[in-house]
């Protein structure tokens, strides 16, 4: 056998890929997982996956689309040489990729590969076929031109090649694309968004943005908090700010915290003196301040999974189970919403994916149990939020603290 097949199996051409369409995988509005068939140490029960090659295709997760499950499903600003437009409209497009390479036999199924990747195409954007480039056929390529399926060739140095480049389509929204959409976008949860556990530290954001002092001496002046990356980042996931090429800029949101600000203290200004008496205060926010409280409720709610989960810990309830533990909660939302459950609270890296997940998708309970799986920003600060706004019962715990299968996730109000 040739040292190309040994190099290109169905997962180098996959990492190989992915570097090409994602190459910055933490660039605003990015965010790709790959399937979690290629979380194994093994492909083909006798070719090792290199532990780098895995760490390039973290993190796993298990979407489906168009009744199947992509290689790789992803959201970017595609470069142009791999699109046939010139130009796209401000959603970046999510992307489905079939990835195929070279099996023991020496063969490479490249017409299944395109057929699987056009059967995605009603509830993603754009899609691919990926193989090995002296693979691909003039029949393959006209086939797929034909289905309006892009066609990725990959030499054996790594090198990708659009050969047939797809036109962006309109797609049926679905509850798995949805949930890659949601990581891609400034709300989405990653180990990085979502840093502190006070709605104060986020409320006060907007105010000192609209003060003529630097936001951070504002911040600092009125002892808000002393974090203001964290700050600045936390807003914009809970949708107050957005960012742009000249910095932050309140949304509707935001100005809705500012003029709630004025109204109830007569000016920004004035609003953040008040909050200077909840400095340190570990008193639940929604009874150290009932005004400010129920505004952090709405924002809070306004968050895209807060929905979900209050709706799920309802429904929980309505079944007898009137305390859910982490563990319970998980494993009921993994039953009713898969990949938005795994994107929410398992942490990204390769190892977390792998341990919480089997290469089917399906969960490992007893990972489940180990607090170090989760996601700090959803199970720690994000519950802290809900605690704070009178929406839960009990605070967040960071990880490295967290005992899953007593942390209890219930409602303080059950309708």
């Amino acid at each position: 056998m040739s040292s190309a097949p040994a190099s290109l199996s169905e997962p180098h051409v996959l990492a190989h890929t992915k570097r090409r369409l994602f190459p910055e995988a933490d660039a605003p509005g990015t965010y790709a997982v790959v399937d979690t068939q290629f979380a194994t140490d093994r492909w083909l029960e006798t070719e090792p996956i290199a532990e780098s090659v895995r760490e390039t295709l973290a993190p796993f997760n298990r979407v489906d689309l168009g009744g199947g499950y992509p290689d790789l499903v992803g959201v970017g600003r595609l470069e142009s040489d791999l699109l046939a437009v010139d130009r796209l409209g401000k959603t970046p497009p999510l992307v489905a990729v079939e990835a195929k390479g070279y099996t023991a036999g020496g063969g490479v199924d490249t017409h299944r590969g395109i057929v699987q990747a056009y059967e995605r195409l009603h509830e993603a954007n754009a899609v691919y076929l990926a193989a090995p480039l002296e693979a691909i056929s003039q029949t393959d390529r006209t086939l797929a031109r034909e289905l309006n399926v892009g066609v990725l060739g990959v030499s054996a140095a790594g090198q990708v090649s659009a050969l047939e480049t797809p036109r962006v389509v309109g797609a049926r929204s679905t509850t798995d694309a949805n949930a890659i959409r949601f990581q891609a976008s400034a709300q989405g949860v990653t180990d990085q968004s979502f840093g502190l556990n006070h709605p104060k530290n986020y409320l006060g954001y907007p105010l000192a943005h609209v003060l003529e002092e630097p936001t951070a001496d504002a911040l600092a002046a009125y002892r808000v908090v002393g974090a203001v990356d964290e700050a600045r980042r936390g807003a914009a996931f809970l949708g107050l700010v957005a960012e742009t090429s000249t910095g932050p800029e309140l949304t509707p949101l935001g100005r809705e915290v500012v003029r709630f600000g004025v109204r109830h203290h007569g000016s920004a200004r004035a609003a953040l003196e008040t909050f200077a008496d909840w400095y340190r205060s570990r008193k639940r926010f929604v009874e150290l301040a009932p005004a400010w409280g129920e505004l952090a409720r709405r924002v809070v709610f306004a968050y895209p999974a807060t929905e979900l989960l209050v709706g799920e810990l309802e429904a929980l309830h309505a079944d007898g189970v009137a305390e859910p533990t982490l563990v319970d909660l998980v494993e009921y939302l993994h039953v009713l919403h898969p990949t938005f459950t795994i994107e929410l609270f398992v942490r990204g890296t390769e190892a977390a994916r792998r341990r919480a997940l089997d290469t089917n998708g399906d969960l490992r309970r007893e990972a489940l149990a180990d607090g170090e799986i989760y996601h700090s920003p959803t199970v720690f600060q994000l519950k802290a939020m809900l605690y704070h706004a009178g929406i839960l019962t009990d605070r967040g715990a960071e990880p490295h603290r967290l005992e899953p299968a007593e942390d209890v996730w219930a409602l303080r109000e059950r309708v």
